[in-house]
């Protein structure tokens, strides 16, 4: 013990008490404090044991943590583990600076410590054997700032309520504030235009209209960058960054009035998101927006153009989170697909848009039907660990309940010739313990948005019916 208050006479050092869910929710949460010190009571190793058992993405996380554990824990005698061990340096996570810093030590409880909790908060409770122990280590030095860190919102209010100085693990989060997250689109205005179209070069080429443009404005912008100008009715993408202030747009195609398998844009970001969706050199598409925006249609009617008209993917796959809006409705019989098909209601709907042509009465339907179903396969998330997908159109639905883990194990299972699209409202989070900073789906889109083989557009208009609308805006 007295080493803990020896180390926190150095420079001040805070000493941050971890709560299981943080190590569970990142097995790397005991690399991110800096040169703080680290705190685990011996509560907390019971619960990552007892949340060992099973196949799911926290009982992984918890068998990484004690594997994390015993690394730093081998060949390290009891004396030198009583002082503290040493943590690997550490990182910012903002730049990945990589130069030395002092890095903090990891401590265990390795004695009781007593604190007398209120009779309303029972000690044999794990979380309020937790803030006991950050109690009596408050008490033993209380020139050093003891933090508990904790994913459960009503432990931090019970730490709160008896002084104990209790914070969100912040790590994970890719933003300060969901409002700067890219939306893949800038409006250029009249000050754009007389700053910036002195040198611009214009020509056609296979059908398009290429423009090179130079300014300040310029180094802002990212490959695949949506532009526009209301005023001028002028919308282009970014095709190339060719240098500091220098880039290649091209006009965006027209899907106002050329259809995608009967389906035609209704709004400037459905255009931008057909764009980006039917050009082959994008391998991976975002596409957030509410209920109602056509992010399932536009992505299957762009998937269906590709698969079955110009044969440039082999067939779709379509995947999402099996996290329930309700009650879970218990064991599902049947195949891998059979069971996947009461989470995937939003693509039968969508083929059904898609797979209703005007001509060919019933017969038609029925064959078109057939054919789609032939070139659409359901897959379940939980069994997409070691297989590369090759020469696929991949649709990941609900991509917001993902995790930055879990979305960094299924991209990586994209092969050669395989597009990816990823989509979800960032407002609907059914994962515990996700926000619309740290789920999976906000972490590629920041990631993503400076790679020349991405693209990402925000749909902001519904156009699923003047109900859904008015239920969007008032509910």
């Amino acid at each position: 013990m007295n080493a803990i208050l020896n180390a926190g006479k150095k420079k001040n050092k805070k000493l941050f008490v971890l709560d299981t869910n943080v190590l569970m929710h990142d097995p790397t949460a005991l690399y991110r404090f800096d040169e703080h010190d680290v705190y685990l009571p011996m509560v907390v190793i019971e619960e990552l044991d007892a949340g060992k058992k099973g196949l799911s993405e926290p009982a992984r996380s918890a068998r990484q943590v004690s594997r994390f554990l015993d690394e730093l824990m081998t060949g390290i005698p009891l004396d030198e583990i009583n002082l503290g061990i040493p943590l690997p340096y550490a990182f910012s996570r903002h730049n990945n600076d990589k130069t030395e810093k002092e890095s903090g030590r990891l401590f265990f409880q390795t004695q009781v410590l007593t604190h007398q909790l209120p009779a309303s908060l029972p000690g044999s409770k794990n979380d309020n054997n937790i803030l006991a122990t950050t109690l009596a280590l408050i008490e033993l030095d209380d020139t050093r700032q003891v933090v508990l860190v904790s994913k459960d919102i009503n432990l931090r209010i019970k730490a709160t309520a008896l002084g104990v100085y209790a914070e969100d693990y912040f790590n994970d989060k890719t933003l300060d504030d969901v409002d700067l997250l890219f939306t893949g689109t800038e409006e250029l205005d009249e000050e754009f235009w007389d700053a910036h179209s002195k040198d611009m070069e214009s020509w056609q080429e296979e059908g398009h209209s290429y423009y090179r443009m130079q300014g300040p404005r310029v180094e802002e912008w990212y490959a695949n960058l949506c532009l526009y100008d209301e005023k001028q009715n002028f919308s282009a993408i970014v095709t190339e960054i060719e240098n500091d202030n220098s880039a290649l747009i091209r006009h965006a195609s027209n899907y106002y009035k050329n259809d995608i398998w009967g389906i035609k844009a209704r709004n400037r970001e459905q255009n931008f998101a057909l764009n980006l969706l039917m050009d082959p050199e994008i391998d991976f598409v975002t596409v957030l927006g509410v209920a109602g925006t056509g992010k399932t249609l536009l992505t299957l009617a762009a998937g269906l153009a590709q698969v079955l008209d110009q044969n440039l993917y082999s067939e779709i796959i379509m995947t999402r989170v099996t996290v329930p809006l309700g009650n879970d409705i218990g064991f599902l019989p049947g195949t891998e697909e059979e069971k996947m098909e009461p989470w995937m209601g939003a693509l039968m709907d969508n083929l059904e848009v898609l797979a209703s042509p005007q001509e060919g009465g019933s017969w038609g339907r029925s064959a078109t039907n057939d054919l789609i179903r032939n070139r659409i396969k359901v897959r379940s998330l939980n069994f997409m660990r070691g297989r590369t997908f090759l020469k696929r159109y991949i649709i990941v639905d609900e991509a917001q309940n993902l995790t930055a883990k879990q979305m960094k194990a299924l991209i990586t299972r994209a092969g050669p010739g395989t597009k990816l699209i990823c989509m979800g409202n960032i407002a609907q989070i059914d994962t515990p313990y996700l926000t619309e900073t740290t789920s999976g789906l906000t972490y590629v889109v920041n990631r993503f948005k400076d790679w020349p083989h991405s693209g990402h557009i925000t749909l902001l208009r519904g156009e699923r019916s003047r109900l859904a609308d008015y239920a969007t805006e008032i509910l």
